[in-house]
């Protein structure tokens, strides 16, 4: 199949996803057109069967805010006629949907047919999608839309919940693309780096925005470290980052806290700590939390969305109510503490991700490809 991929190219869960998933379709022999403004993050070198297509925004004067979604629209035109593509792929809603269906019906007066399936990460549904300036949109593209999926159950739900559509959603995980097979246990020569061998590593990854929670990453961290001896690994960057540089002053851990940036693939980083935090206020599925399990790291979250799908109470880490740090802690100390049980978490992590696996997860996507394909070109013939 030739295949257009849509997407944000950042470091952002919709974008890696998105990308992860073109890159193994492309090695199952699928071509495969990424079109976006820049270069994905994770696209860190060309592969066979991969193309990238530039959206190049005007900088017409006239526009006080730069016309994208029009842009899109033209290239995904541009690319389907030249390249023959067989659908198209568009993740997240806003714009990529419009955008799609803006393409969609262009290519529809020349003579092209294509069908174009919406993947919905979150976000766009839980806090862009609530603004009711966008509903109407939303509502509109979902609608549209030849097929709709879901990163998972909750967001499914929460869809339904928010927007006025009878469109069937299909939830097909998040993934894991790639899992370290060094036996669970650490490079103790990198974690050195980062902490002495009487320490623990905790780990927290986002794009520091309110919605993760970041603070209560840094007071959680502070109670746990008061009884097991502990360093904080931050991996990111966004507008909190100030107040939680602030936070560490305050709390004096400043000197037992490590902020990393942004890091394009934070796994390997991941896979030296011992206990990864995720306390967001909202998550509808918890991509990072995933990640940490896959390289054996217990997870201590909250409850809330899709989390719960992913972190298996009891079992790959603990749940708690957002917000409740003191709940966080305890948790954290009761693996943490004991090295007996610290081990049979990250093993318990580890096989709780392969669930996730691309091997279980790809197959779901190309089924859905042959579904929406089959039944497109029967109702276009």
């Amino acid at each position: 199949m030739k295949i257009g991929i849509v997407l944000y190219p950042t470091f952002g869960g919709s974008g890696v996803v998105a990308t992860e998933l073109g890159k193994a379709l492309a090695e199952k022999g699928h071509k495969i057109h990424f079109i976006t403004y820049s270069q994905p993050v994770r696209l860190s070198s060309f592969r066979d069967n991969i193309f990238y297509h530039e959206v190049v925004v005007s900088n017409y004067p006239l526009f006080d805010f730069q016309p994208y979604e029009t842009e899109l629209a033209s290239k995904m035109v541009d690319v389907v006629e030249n390249e023959g593509l067989d659908l198209l792929h568009v993740h997240y809603a806003i714009p990529h949907a419009s955008a799609a269906f803006m393409a969609q019906q262009i290519l529809k007066s020349r003579g092209v047919e294509i069908p174009f399936i919406t993947t919905l990460h979150g976000t766009d549904i839980t806090l862009v999608g609530k603004d009711k300036s966008f509903e109407p949109v939303i509502t509109f593209c979902l609608n549209q839309s030849n097929a709709v999926t879901a990163v998972s159950e909750s967001l499914k739900r929460d869809t339904y919940e928010h927007f006025d559509t009878k469109r069937e959603i299909k939830v097909i995980s998040n993934f894991i693309h790639d899992f370290i097979d060094d036996p669970i246990g650490q490079d103790l020569e990198r974690r050195r780096k980062y902490a002495n061998d009487d320490e623990k590593i905790i780990c927290h990854v986002s794009n520091f925005r309110k919605v993760k929670r970041v603070e209560d990453v840094v007071r959680v961290f502070h109670k746990i470290n008061q009884t097991v001896k502990s360093r904080l690994l931050l991996i990111g960057d966004g507008p909190d980052r100030h107040n939680v540089e602030l936070l560490c002053r305050e709390l004096g851990t400043c000197d037992r806290v490590m902020m990393v940036g942004k890091i394009r693939d934070a796994s390997n980083l991941m896979s030296v700590a011992d206990l990864f935090l995720l306390p967001s206020e909202t998550e509808s599925f918890g991509l990072a939390a995933l990640e940490a399990m896959a390289v054996g790291v217990p997870v201590i979250s909250s409850n809330t969305g899709g989390i719960p799908e992913v972190n298996k109470e009891g079992y790959s880490g603990h749940l708690s109510k957002v917000g409740d740090i003191e709940d966080m802690a305890i948790n954290g100390i009761r693996i943490l503490e004991n090295e007996d049980t610290l081990n049979q978490f990250k093993i318990q992590a580890k096989a709780q991700a392969m669930k996730f696996s691309l091997a279980e997860i790809l197959p779901q996507y190309e089924a859905l490809y042959e579904e929406v394909l089959t039944k497109f070109n029967v109702v276009s013939e």
